[in-house]
């Protein structure tokens, strides 16, 4: 009861601070919601909320013209007169009529088609009308959570810190707003700088929402939703959209607008339906109410997303600008189904900056100081778009939550609770922890299974743990584990230990200590999973997978040194020694098939790739280049942006020293360069290429050779290496001499299958790859063609990719199908 009292003297108070408030209706006495509300003539204006209230700040005392507007509804401007008192107006819109009375059609076309043929004409022009401002910067999201079951995979799920109720199972689990300053110069300068952030129970966060990945621009050919979606005006948009003219009518200043219905031509295409309202004479867009779907974006977890914006015309300038938009999705998945928005409030514009030459720079968002300390005071004040009682209540409720879970006696209390032993934790594993100074130690249990594999049989593996976070958000954090597996075949117990330190979650400076005995592939980067690798040889008996033992000390480092230049550095001791295989256990036993020894196979050249004990001193340096990196700045953290105008480099030197056979001494140097970008509407492409060259490595172990990542399975637990090889066998051109590889992918998105009748009903992707591998043998290719997106309803993790491949004048194909379960 407190607290229901508590939110209503909030809400009476922000409505007391305001000094114009009230409540937006239509005819009927319904709300309506997120409409347009500014003084005319200004960029001072707020929209309302879903419950159709609104507060709006004046300048100063005066008499304003007040614009309530809102799509489909007549424009209504009201004469407030404010003296320093607090003004109270509801306010009722009709229905925006439109006439078809004056449209002609000719030659048999709807009259639609030649008003979005001038809006196309016409989109660059408009767009470039806005590619410099200034403004302020609202913004508010929430996500609300319905009938929630109470356990996932046999885990509780508990009650989300307090968000959902224990009886429905329902609430808002997510709740945030934003105060920011934004700047714009066209096309990639960017800037935000928020003012303030608040977090529904979380009195130190700082919200995720931002202005730049609210920027949905319709004048632009593509949106950004996972997919790139036609927008209704792009530049190739009648290939996409059917269109139909709904009607005209004229808005307050006098300007004729064209109602026009979106119509996607294919259904499962990356397209919109709904509305769009197009200005007579100037072919801007006046507003849009546009909804897609997540069998149209690829995101099927989402049922649907609704966007709506409103803009207005502004005098002075001549331009219409955006005022207002909101976003809506409802999602549903294995159980977990809900809704959310956020909503977007833009004021202030000033279409004239003078932004200097060091006014933009890589950083793109920022935080004021104390930006997420702001009282109730201030919210009452800047917020433009008023909280529903809903979203009050959410706050008191949350806020009460936090300041009693944030209590140390009560985390005391829980710990003192989930720390108690339980008889199963003896195999299931047990972590003791202390909330209050963030640590952790436990106990890993025995059911960790590591797989099965020809050396080792079947693997179970257990550990000790203990991390420590030194500030609230874990930037510095502690990590130490012994760990330990044990091979029922060769009846050995192996045991590792590493301690993980990371400084800060700024330029991200880490150390690692590690060392111990370990198993590992002769290929360091894992071709084969420890998953595929059991399933084929327990069920095919085919165990690809080649293993060594080695006992190890190794220290590593990294740090990014300036923005986009990260070093990496490593430093160890080796002591290598052969396994061979030591049972021939299998689910299925073929006749045709046995298992191969433990070493790849003897290899076309009569080289053998056997392995002796040898111990060495290994080194290693890297860089990472990433030119034109952009970021963003939260305190005490940094998020990275790639830039796609540019590849990504990356420089590697590797050496083996001290080696007690001076053979196995050698140097290697390797680079490579990768980038991913957008081809707007059709699709999305990316290379890697990558190359590199050994000194003095003619007599090196087999283990050191440039290894490149092949296969040989057909049925894999995730999708084809779009930087591997697809039927390249493992070790076959393994070298320690010159070598380079090129991979190539283009992911068309829907482009291609969503226009092909029967087959666009199936929301299935085409993915195209070109590969190419040079080393001292003679060269290998390949070509494939997948299909990803392969399922059905929502669940679609399945991925064929036929794959063709050249090599020494042999030419052969294969199927391969993937599994993406990430295991």
């Amino acid at each position: 009861m407190k607290n229901i009292l508590f939110a209503i003297m909030l809400l009476c108070f922000a409505f007391a601070q305001a000094q114009l408030s009230g409540t937006l209706y239509d005819n009927q006495k319904e709300p309506i919601a997120f409409a347009s509300i500014y003084v005319e003539g200004t960029y001072i204006g707020t929209t309302t909320n879903n419950s159709g209230q609104y507060t709006l700040m004046f300048p100063e005392n005066g008499t304003y013209n007040v614009v309530f507007k809102s799509l489909g509804y007549k424009t209504q401007i009201v004469e407030i007169v404010f003296n320093g008192t607090a003004v109270t107006k509801d306010v009722t819109l009709t229905e925006e009529l439109t006439t078809l009375d004056a449209v002609v059609i000719t030659n048999g076309e709807d009259p639609a088609y030649r008003i979005i043929r001038e809006a196309i004409k016409n989109r660059e022009a408009n767009r470039k009308k806005f590619s410099s401002y200034t403004a302020d910067f609202y913004s508010r999201g929430f996500w609300y959570m319905d009938d929630v079951p109470e356990k996932f995979l046999g885990e509780e799920i508990g009650d989300l810190d307090g968000s959902l109720d224990s009886l429905t199972r329902s609430g808002i689990v997510y709740l945030s707003e934003t105060v920011s300053e934004i700047a714009y110069d066209a096309p990639d300068n960017f800037k935000e700088r928020i003012v303030a952030s608040k977090v529904s129970g979380d009195d130190n966060g700082f919200s995720v929402n931002s202005a730049e990945s609210a920027n949905f621009d319709f004048y632009n050919n593509n949106i950004d939703l996972n997919n790139r979606i036609v927008s209704p005006i792009a530049d190739y948009a009648l290939g996409y959209y059917e269109y139909k003219l709904l009607g005209t009518f004229y808005d307050d200043n006098n300007f004729l607008i064209n109602k026009i219905q979106v119509s996607s031509r294919r259904p499962k295409d990356n397209t919109f339906n709904g509305t769009i309202y197009i200005v007579e004479d100037d072919w801007t867009i006046y507003g849009v109410e546009l909804t897609t779907r997540g069998e149209n974006i690829n995101v099927p977890i989402i049922e649907e997303l609704v966007f709506n914006q409103s803009f207005t015309y502004e005098e002075a300038s001549g331009d219409w600008i955006k005022r207002s938009q909101s976003i809506d999705f409802q999602f549903a998945f294995l159980g977990f189904k809900g809704y959310g928005r956020f909503i977007a409030n833009y004021t202030n514009y000033d279409f004239k900056p003078q932004f200097d030459k060091k006014y933009f720079g890589p950083e793109v968002l920022s935080f004021a100081d104390g930006a997420n300390k702001k009282d109730s005071t201030y919210w009452n004040a800047k917020r433009p778009t008023p909280l529903t009682v809903a979203e009050t209540d959410e706050y008191v409720k949350k806020d009460s939550i936090s300041a009693v879970r944030n209590d140390p006696k009560y985390k005391d209390s829980v710990d003192a609770v989930n720390n108690k032993l339980d008889l199963l934790d003896i195999l299931t594993g047990y972590t003791y922890r202390n909330s209050n100074n963030r640590s952790s130690i436990g106990y890993k249990g025995v059911t960790d299974f590591k797989g099965f594999n020809t050396v080792q049989g079947y693997v179970l593996g257990t550990g000790l743990f203990y991390s420590k976070g030194y500030d609230e958000d874990y930037n510095k954090y502690l990590y130490a584990s012994v760990d330990a597996d044990y091979g029922f075949s060769d009846d050995r117990v192996r045991y590792n230990a590493s301690i993980y330190y990371r400084f800060n979650r700024t330029n991200r400076r880490s150390l690692r200590l590690s060392g111990g005995t370990a198993v590992q592939q002769i290929n360091n980067s894992n071709p084969i999973s420890t998953m595929e690798n059991t399933l084929s040889s327990l069920l095919f008996e085919r165990n690809f997978a080649k293993f060594y033992e080695v006992d190890y000390a190794r220290a590593s480092y990294s740090e990014e040194l300036i923005n986009g230049l990260f070093a990496n550095a490593y430093v160890g001791y080796e002591r290598r020694q052969p396994l061979t295989n030591t049972t021939d256990q299998v689910f299925f036993s073929q006749s045709d098939v046995d298992y191969t020894r433990n070493n790849p196979l003897q290899l076309d050249n009569s080289r053998l790739a056997l392995i002796d004990e040898h111990e060495m001193v290994k080194v290693g340096l890297g860089l990472t280049i990433r030119p034109g990196q952009k970021f963003q700045s939260y305190p005490d953290q940094k998020y990275n942006i790639n830039n796609e105008k540019y590849p990504t480099i990356t420089l590697n030197y590797e050496g083996a020293l001290a080696s007690d056979n001076s053979n196995y001494d050698y140097h290697q140097f390797r680079a490579s360069l990768y980038q991913s970008f957008d081809m707007g509407n059709v699709g999305r492409s990316s290379y890697w290429v990558n190359g590199g060259t050994f000194i003095n490595g003619d007599g090196i172990s087999f283990i050191d050779y440039q290894h490149f990542n092949g296969n040989r399975l057909r049925y894999k637990l995730q999708a084809l290496n779009p930087y591997g090889f697809g039927l390249l066998n493992y070790y076959d051109y393994s070298t320690n001499s010159d070598y380079a590889q090129v991979h190539l992918q283009h992911d068309f998105k829907g482009f291609i299958l969503g226009k092909i009748p029967g087959l666009n009903k199936l929301n299935y992707d085409l993915i195209l790859s070109g590969k190419a591998l040079f080393t001292d043998r003679k060269p290998y290719f390949e070509a494939s063609a997948g299909i990803d997106n392969i399922g059905f309803g929502k669940f679609r993790p399945f991925r064929v990719d036929y794959v063709h491949s050249i090599t020494s004048g042999r030419s052969y194909g294969a199927f391969v199908v993937g599994i993406n379960f990430g295991l």
